[in-house]
């Protein structure tokens, strides 16, 4: 550990005030598998840094404070209240006893606590303890009876049936410079508090034990088996104070029970290395244990952006993959079929008639232009059935985007938290019918833009008015569809028509080559078009995402500042 005091002090100060603002801004939204867990780390991590990291070494001269913790009913108040003289805190039959912690300190100490320099998210109240007293404050009790340079917790029940007051004593366990751990004969084994006791062991906390309630026959026993069961978790050098069962003398033990502990600690309040020694051990303990339990958070905020990936990914590939097939839709002949395939026949005449294309194409050219310039209800009627053609393909392939959304979401890991709390995910966007209609007029008058920007010059100018701006424009639009592909029987013949007359009617206006670079535009504009009305469907949920997505810079960020801290110690 670096030099505790001056340069080398102020520099660790600075890394862990950093370290403290990343674990702070870190976020966990999503409900990932590990991430409550990790919340809980999170916040045990802040409160370590708030209670005890921070506040040790802004003030390394501060007095020690020693948290007494343990089981319920192992007798925490009455020997806290028999190691200093008097009743300072309330014990009871009724459980759970403790609610609030009491702290006890000299007069001389108490600008040290009177602040929030230590567990600064509990309020400070003084005078006589009251059963009422809850969890959010800690009670100031100060006396001769403690020495200065020495101040005693007693905490609340580790294992209490009130979660509060068990998160409690939790966190007082990490505020602490020392902890003495009471239990009993009966329970020095519980699984709970020796959960307790190893994390302590892991971060280095100094540790004493107070085994209460003890059968003076069985005395020697249990010691030894509790001493191997400490020296099993790296805490063989913590001292062990016996305290045999006694009658208790006005709410107190018998004097000669609680003078070894009261001893002690008035011997490590006079000594001012000893107290040295006992801060030095657990802060270091507490500071090499900072990079492992970050790290645990950076990697829960990891897996939290990789969610927030996935999903966005799901659902950016169904809209890719909505494109794609709208984009084949326009070239293997689905939007000649139907209704589009009645209103061509209605438009230009019967299948005899396709059957002499390609011997007569002068005279089917003379015969559409007729139509054309004779009876445009007919054009009017072809626009919209391919309108309505174009819009069902559209519309069909939002609504299967969204569904395999909803259907992917499901399945990965914080989707359906996101479906849950926004429904309306499952379905395409709202008036996504009345949207694509828009988009597919707006896509028509881009054709009809594009007949009339190809009559520049006198000569094609002549010829559109001949055959008229919609006109063409329809004929333009079914040319851009034109395919044989995925189409059977009668079909093929009749779409073979489409493209025939359709492109010799315009090569005869425009020329070969603006018909193929007119075709390729219009299905280019057509998509742009689409592209632009999915990339706003999937805006959607992306929008979802951020609102539960963490940034994704958080996880550098906490992994840096904890190689900071352990590059200053």
């Amino acid at each position: 550990m670096a030099d505790i005091s001056g340069a080398g002090t102020d520099r660790l100060l600075s890394t862990v005030q950093g370290l403290r603002s990343a674990v702070a801004d870190a976020t966990l939204p999503l409900e990932l598998a590990g991430a409550e867990a990790a919340r809980l780390e999170r916040s045990a991590l802040l409160h370590q840094l708030d209670d005890y990291v921070l506040p040790r070494l802004t003030a390394l001269d501060a007095p020690l404070l020693a948290v007494v913790g343990g089981s319920t009913g192992a007798g925490k108040s009455t020997l806290v209240n028999s190691v200093v003289g008097r009743e300072v805190s309330l014990p009871g039959v009724l459980r759970p006893t403790t609610r609030s912690p009491v702290l006890i300190h000299h007069p001389s100490d108490a600008a040290w606590f009177s602040r929030p320099r230590i567990l600064p998210g509990l309020a400070r109240i003084t005078g006589r303890h009251s059963a009422s007293d809850g969890p959010g404050a800690v009670r100031l009790v100060s006396t001769d009876a403690v020495a200065p340079g020495l101040a005693l917790i007693d905490a609340p029940d580790v294992d209490s049936v009130v979660a509060a007051n068990r998160d409690l004593a939790t966190q007082l366990l990490a505020a602490a410079d020392l902890w003495i751990f009471v239990t009993t004969a009966a329970r020095y084994a519980d699984a709970v508090p020796w959960e307790l006791l190893r994390g302590a062991s892991e971060r280095g906390t100094a540790v004493a034990v107070v085994l209460d309630r003890v059968p003076a026959e069985a005395a020697d026993d249990i010691r030894t088996h509790l001493a191997g069961m400490l020296r099993e978790q790296g805490l063989d050098r913590s001292p062990i104070f016996t305290v045999l069962e006694s009658q208790l003398v006005d709410g107190l033990l018998p004097a000669e029970q609680s003078e070894r502990l009261r001893a002690w600690l008035g011997a490590l309040a006079g000594d001012a290395q000893a107290r040295a020694v006992v801060v030095r051990q657990t802060l270091e303990g507490a500071l090499a244990s900072l990079d492992a339990r970050t790290r645990a958070v950076a990697a829960a905020t990891e897996a939290q952006d990789a969610a927030a990936r996935a999903l966005v990914e799901s659902a950016a590939t169904a809209y890719d993959e909505a494109a794609e097939h709208v984009r084949e839709g326009m070239v293997d002949g689905t939007l000649l079929r139907g209704e589009v395939l009645a209103r061509w026949q209605e438009f230009v005449g019967t299948g005899e008639f396709f059957r002499q294309v390609e011997s007569t194409v002068s005279r089917v050219r003379d015969r559409f232009t007729a139509l054309l310039k004779g009876e445009p209800a007919r054009a009017e009627h072809l626009g919209e059935a391919l309108q309505t053609g174009v819009e069902a393909l559209v519309v069909n392939r939002a609504e299967l985007a969204a569904g395999q959304i909803a259907r992917a979401w499901r399945l990965l890991p914080g989707g359906d938290q996101l479906l849950t709390a926004q429904p309306a995910l499952g379905v395409a966007g709202p008036r996504i019918d009345t949207r694509i209609q828009r988009l597919v007029r707006d896509w028509q008058g881009d054709i009809l833009q594009m007949v009339r920007d190809e009559g520049r010059d006198r000569r094609t100018t002549a010829r559109i008015m001949a055959y008229g701006v919609n006109g063409l424009g329809v004929v333009l639009m079914l040319v851009a569809f034109s395919s044989t592909g995925g189409l059977l029987g009668a079909e093929v013949g009749i779409a073979g028509g489409t493209a025939v007359v359709g492109q010799k009617l315009l090569e005869a206006v425009f020329g070969d080559q603006a018909v193929r670079d007119l075709a390729k535009k219009a299905r280019e504009q057509l998509m742009t078009r689409v592209d632009e009305l999915y990339a706003a469907e999937l805006a959607r949920y992306e929008g979802a995402v951020t609102t539960v997505q963490a940034d994704p810079q958080q996880t550098e960020r906490l992994v840096r500042a904890a190689e900071a801290v352990q590059a200053a110690r």
